[in-house]
Formats: structure tokens, sequence, C-alpha cells
């Protein structure tokens, strides 16, 4: 409704559930700021029984509605009766968790800050415009992984949009925390294009409900995954992302600011490539990144020239399933039981959800060595 009229008044229940007389035990209303999911869980996964879009009418995700928004429940019925025993409302880990990139300083050094780990990961709701910037921390040696807070990121458009996929670091030199993240909220407004955003904040973005002014820098596309660094020898910026040149291939691209003048300097590779990522292994930097061919590739830094897979025990896929993962290799410092860490996911889907869904996935924790 708008004052006394009506915009939309139709059924949102799931094909699967649109038969079915009700749904028992706890309702659970996921907000996903263009649309919305509904579960209904009595015993086991909660499933999925009605979804919605509604961006084209409403966008909760501008100010104006967030300044004034309110909860409430509201029940109408026809005959018989509704018992509820508890409201609650909760900031969570959403369906899924997806793109997972180890927050750096400014040269690409991981942040092992409280003898932690500091990621941000996707939280997941149904499809690319469902989801939010979590960030996560983990002790390497005992995988107790812990949700720490959100991101969203205001590019003064009086949104406060849900940005994914981001490289967030603290620049050392300029006392900021900053990043690059991948504009996918556009996908609920058609005529809004993704591109590459430079994000900072003075906050720690780390922990709880946080903001970071974000700014497009020339870098527009089906461009995603980016991960960036200052190269002190080269005295020049570094990203690493992946463009969709038949298929996403990674790319680098190069700029004496972190924040403009973008160009490539390597290349796109031959290979399928998602969660592209530099990482340090044995003191030399290589590029990291997934694929569709049950691999993870390794390439050289900054050439791009492919120098092998990365060897893994049981990695996150079978025949059955998506592999284009994030291999989030991470390189520790004397003290620990191995030498490296990497957190992945899986692309498992949630079940029962209809139309696009790219929720994931299980996490998985490996730990690794050099080989002699």
């Amino acid at each position: 409704m708008r004052g006394n009229e009506v915009i939309s008044h139709e059924s949102i229940a799931t094909a699967t559930q649109s038969s079915k007389l009700a749904a028992e035990g706890k309702l659970i209303l996921q907000m996903l700021g263009s649309g919305l999911t509904l579960y209904s869980q009595n015993s086991g996964l909660p499933l999925p029984i009605a979804q919605s879009d509604f961006s084209q009418h409403m966008d909760l995700r501008k100010k104006q509605y967030l300044h004034t928004f309110q909860s409430n429940l509201f029940a109408q019925i026809k005959q018989g009766s509704v018992q509820v025993n508890k409201a609650t409302s909760a900031l969570s880990s959403g369906m899924g968790l997806a793109d997972i990139r180890t927050i750096t300083y400014e040269d690409g050094t991981p942040m092992l800050d409280q003898g932690r780990i500091w990621y941000t990961m996707t939280i997941r709701g149904r499809a690319l415009p469902h989801h939010v910037q979590g960030v996560f921390s983990m002790d390497p040696a005992v995988f107790d992984l812990r949700f720490e807070g959100v991101i969203l990121f205001d590019r003064q458009d009086e949104i406060l949009r849900n940005e994914v996929a981001s490289h967030i670091f603290y620049d050392r030199n300029d006392k900021m925390w900053r990043g690059i993240t991948t504009g996918f909220s556009a996908y609920a407004d058609p005529n809004e294009q993704k591109q590459l955003l430079a994000v900072q904040s003075v906050k720690d973005p780390r922990f709880g409900f946080s903001v970071m002014q974000a700014l497009p820098f020339g870098i527009v596309g089906d461009i995603e995954d980016p991960h960036i660094l200052y190269d002190a020898e080269a005295d020049k910026w570094r990203i690493l992302t992946c463009e969709n040149n038949d298929g996403y291939k990674a790319i680098l691209l190069g700029s004496s600011t972190w924040n403009k003048g973008y160009q490539r300097i390597a290349g796109p590779v031959t290979h399928n490539s998602t969660g592209t990522s530099i990482q340090r292994i044995g003191g030399k930097r290589y590029c990291f990144s997934g694929s569709q061919e049950r691999k993870i590739f390794i390439y050289s830094y900054p050439q791009l020239h492919e120098v092998g897979t990365l060897k893994m025990d049981l990695p996150p896929w079978d025949e059955n399933s998506g592999t284009r993962v994030w291999p989030n290799v991470v390189e520790l410092p004397d003290g620990y039981p191995f030498r490296y860490v990497a957190l992945m996911m899986d692309r498992f889907n949630y079940p029962g959800l209809e139309g696009p869904n790219w929720t994931y996935g299980a996490l998985y924790l490996y730990h690794g060595y050099d080989e002699p």
C-alpha cells in the first residue's frame, strides 16, 4: 500500500508450498534489502515457503526508509486462530557464506590481530542483490569462526548499498581503512551498471554495523573479486581481479594512486578465474584463482604466467558441485604448528529456493606446509 493505493496484491508463496494449508513451528522472515524470503522451521532445516522482490516498488536500502523503519507483527485471518509465543529480530549470517577474503595491511600482509585472522565474507540471501558484506574472525589453530559485523557502503546517493566480494585493508601510512568492493547492488536496479568501487572509513569496520564511503573509479563492467595491495618495490598499487571475457578471466591492473588511474598490465589468463587473490608464499608473491576446472590455479606476480596448481587433499568440491572457490592461502608467522592456513567454501546452494539461487556453502579449513 501507498496511502490508500494498492501497489501490489499477490501471493508470494513458492510453487512447492502454495497448495499447503499451514506452516507449523517457527516462521523466519529474512529481509534482504531488495527482497525477502520466508521460511518455516518445525524440525531440521528451515524450509523456504515464500519469496518476493520489491525493489521496483520500494527500495528499503534508501536512507529515507531506514530513518523511519519499524518492525511490526500483523496478522489477518478469515477463520480460526493464531497464537504467537514471541517475536524477535537478529542480525544473522544468512543462509550461506561465500567470497572469503582475508583483511590485510596495505602491502597485502594478512592482518593477524588479537591472535585471529580477519575475513570478509558474503552473507548470502538468495541471488545477487540479496546479500550483505559480513566480517568474521578466526583463530587459525582451532577453527573458531566468529561473526563480528557487517559493512554497508555509501555512495552519497541516499542509499546504503549492500556491495560484497570486498577486499578491506588498513593503510598504516594514512591511518585509514580502505578497500575495493564489487558493485553487485546494481542488480537490484536495471538502470545501474556493475562496477568496482573504492571504499574507505576512519572507523574500524570490522566490528558491529559499519558504513564505508564508496566512490566509482572508472572500472565499469562485468568485473569482480578484486584484491588490492601496494607494491613498494614497484612503487605502484596493484589490483588483481577477474573480468568476463567469454568467462571470468584474471587480469592485473596498476596505478600510482590507490583509488584512480588504473591500467591493465597483465592478463587475461586463459583459464576461468574467480576468487582472485595475491598471496605471499615463502616470501614471494603469487596470484591465485579458483576455476571451473576442479583446480586452483597459481600464476606469477605480476606477469600472470601460469606456474602450477594448488596441491590439495579433500578439496571443497566433487563431481557434482561447482569449483569456483576462493583460495585464501595465508602464510602464518612462527609459533603455529603449520605454515599455511586456507579457509574456503563449497558451492552447494540452499535447498528449496526458486529462481536464481547463489547461496552456498559449507566452510572448510585447510592447513598447509612447504614440500622439501
